[in-house]
């Protein structure tokens, strides 16, 4: 963005934000010929509110034009939420706190991509009641573009365990050394995530604000015959070891991850499939069902 522009653009945000435009201070002028340093409180800033307005005036202005940008936003979101509920039977309706705490917490979003995100959560929760948190709500209040973004990546390569529900990201395996060859070091097989579309910044980021736990988790030993089984958005994975000693490593969502991978609904990455079916076939057999 050249400086002219991101002057004018400033300048813009601030008669948005405020209700009045911004002007050449003339006193401040005045007192940089006279070299004078600043005023009682502080230095004379060269621009100041063009308005005739006294500043009580302005401040209600201001609040005004923000209850109205709030109201918009939320009906917007809540339109949304309509269009995405489906004609489906619910017991029960979701807590009255929980929605105000919602509409708290969602009403300053003005970006459509993250209102579509609150709307989709407001149906959820209309639909099952406890679906998201307290602490999901904070989550999406304080994810960036950027990080919706990398969160959507990872939901393409997520499957759900069906061991204990948990959601995760498979990264690889290994095999642990038997006591014939205890201090033998044994290669670990690892897929390429970033190949698939997350990177490790990406990673970094869902770490940073508490989507996955900070460290990889390994499964239990898999022997021979012994199977591991993950459900994807659009289909399911049974791993059956060939070899005994195998060991799964993965990324797991926490609780405020897997609640907001419910979010998106995306098939499962092409790329990871395959570096799946090339790399764990050598001790694994794979099985794919829809």
């Amino acid at each position: 963005m050249k400086i002219s522009a991101a002057h004018e653009t400033l300048a813009h945000i601030i008669k948005r934000k405020l209700g009045n435009p911004v002007a050449k201070n003339k006193a401040a002028t005045v007192a940089q010929q006279n070299n004078q340093v600043g005023q009682s409180h502080g230095v004379t800033p060269q621009y100041i509110i063009n308005s005739t307005e006294t500043l009580q005036q302005r401040a209600s202005k201001r609040r005004q034009l923000s209850l109205l940008r709030q109201q918009q936003n939320i009906e917007t979101i809540m339109a949304l939420a309509i269009e995405y509920c489906p004609h489906v039977s619910s017991d029960e309706e979701p807590d009255p706190d929980w929605i105000e705490r919602f509409i708290g917490l969602a009403e300053d979003t003005s970006n459509q991509a993250m209102q579509q995100l609150w709307a989709k959560i407001l149906a959820g929760e209309t639909i099952k009641p406890g679906t998201f948190s307290y602490k999901s709500l904070l989550a999406l209040k304080q994810m960036t573009l950027k990080e919706a973004d990398a969160l959507q990546r990872a939901v393409s390569i997520a499957g759900r365990s069906a061991q204990d529900s948990s959601c995760l990201i498979l990264l690889g395996y290994y095999k642990k050394p038997s006591l014939l060859n205890l201090f033998r070091l044994q290669g670990k097989t690892n897929l390429n995530l970033s190949k698939a579309g997350l990177s490790f910044p990406n990673i970094l980021t869902l770490m940073d604000i508490a989507v996955f736990y900070d460290q990889e988790i390994e499964s239990t030993e898999l022997n021979i015959g012994q199977e591991y089984r993950l459900f994807f958005k659009n289909t399911d994975l049974t791993l059956r070891a060939k070899k005994n000693g195998l060991v799964l490593t993965y990324y797991k969502f926490t609780q405020t991850g897997d609640e907001l991978t419910t979010l998106s609904n995306p098939q499962l990455n092409a790329n990871y499939k395959q570096q799946l079916d090339t790399l764990f076939s050598a001790d694994f057999e794979l099985i794919w069902s829809n």
